[in-house]
């Protein structure tokens, strides 16, 4: 780093797990000094150890609990465009060894050396999502290193995640350079999904679940099949492409939905595939009440528990949900639960689905415990970041 680049001092025995290789440093671990309280956020400093010995380099927020987010423990290296495309040629090539298609995560944050940075790949169309402000001060220099390295037809900057607000940032989404086409396609599983890079959720499609996708596939053959919480349909196109007798898609998102039936054209699934718009507790009270039964049901909802004092009411939806889905599953059928709540730990997911079993009198087998694909890979000292849990059970 420069000369002028700020220095940050770890307090006497609070840096001690930034030291070992944690990536973040907390406000309290820091001396917070006048002269870094003033510290725009995002900037690049240098971290110094209790005795001033410089450790590496760090974004500074002053202003968020989470104050540094480390760089490079390499305390000589200019972080600029340069040094990003190198970060993110290392992430690429990990990819290129694990899929055959460019269609991936690119970029996941921390894991990959890039706090607080997302980047997705969509064949020619990348999406940026800067979390930090950091991240957010650097997108100028990200959509060069991602021209740089990855040579796309369009960038688009999706700064529109809720966790922005803790960083102090804006919500933001725009075109950064060329044209996105229409549609723009995701291929897996033998499906075609359009997805809408500039309005859908998150950056346009849910690369975490393609593994536990592929998994449910696997097992579709001449199944009847229930995707709830069905968003476009991303389990239950791919288990109709493999042989399911029928799909039913259930989600209260009519525009999601409205994909869901394209994909299904796309795919040539169209005539096994139905989409229903519906709150999925109404719709499981109907189902369970009709005495419904299907072979495969999928339960993918969103996040019940977006903090930590939502954990209790989360429990007990995650409960219920388990009773009732397990209730409309056939015997000798499967059962997929899944949480992305990350306030919520496997073990306690875990604990609650298994109630639910109970509570709904069913018995079986656990076939598959799971998180995300190997393109969300997490840091080694940041265990909280692994958010996904889907766990299979098979249904006597």
């Amino acid at each position: 780093m420069s000369d002028t680049t700020p220095t940050i001092r770890l307090n006497k025995g609070g840096g001690a797990r930034l030291l070992r290789g944690h990536p973040w440093g907390f406000s309290n671990e820091i001396v917070m000094t006048a002269e870094a309280k003033a510290l725009p956020p995002g900037s690049v400093v240098t971290v110094e150890t209790p005795g001033g010995d410089a450790v590496g380099s760090a974004h500074m927020n002053p202003h968020s609990l989470i104050a540094l987010r480390m760089l490079d423990r390499d305390p000589t290296v200019a972080i600029d465009a340069g040094w990003i495309a190198g970060r993110l040629a290392t992430a690429l090539a990990w990819r290129e060894r694990m899929f055959d298609t460019p269609y991936y995560r690119v970029v996941h944050a921390e894991a990959d050396g890039l706090p607080g940075l997302i980047v997705d790949r969509y064949g020619d169309v990348v999406v940026i999502q800067a979390n930090s402000a950091g991240m957010d001060r650097m997108v100028p220099m990200v959509a060069e290193a991602v021209r740089q390295v990855l040579s796309p037809a369009a960038v688009v900057l999706r700064n529109d995640s809720s966790v922005r607000k803790l960083e102090g940032l804006g919500e933001e989404v725009r075109l950064v350079e060329g044209t996105v086409p229409d549609p723009v396609l995701v291929a897996e599983g033998g499906a075609l999904f359009p997805l809408d890079p500039m309005g859908g959720q998150k950056t346009g499609w849910f690369y975490d679940h393609r593994d536990n996708r592929a998994f449910v596939a696997r097992l579709a053959g001449g199944a009847r099949v229930l995707d709830l919480y069905a968003h476009t349909g991303g389990f239950g196109i791919q288990a109709a492409v493999a042989g399911a007798a029928s799909v039913d898609l259930i989600d209260r998102a009519g525009p999601a939905l409205a994909q869901a039936a394209q994909a299904a054209e796309l795919s040539g699934v169209a005539d096994r595939v139905t989409t229903r718009k519906a709150d999925a507790f109404a719709a499981l009270e109907h189902l369970v009440k009709t005495g419904e039964q299907y072979d495969i049901v999928v339960c993918d909802p969103p996040a019940f528990a977006r903090s930590k004092k939502d954990v209790g009411p989360a429990a007990k939806a995650y409960r219920k949900l388990a009773r009732m889905t397990a209730q409309i599953t056939a015997p000798g059928g499967v059962l997929l639960l899944a949480s992305c709540s990350h306030h919520m730990d496997p073990v306690s997911f875990a604990q609650q689905n298994a109630r639910g079993l109970g509570d709904a009198e069913r018995q079986g087998r656990l076939l598959r415990s799971a998180g995300a694909g190997p393109d969300h890979p997490v840091h080694a000292h940041l265990p909280e970041s692994a958010y996904l849990k889907a766990i299979v059970f098979a249904l006597d």
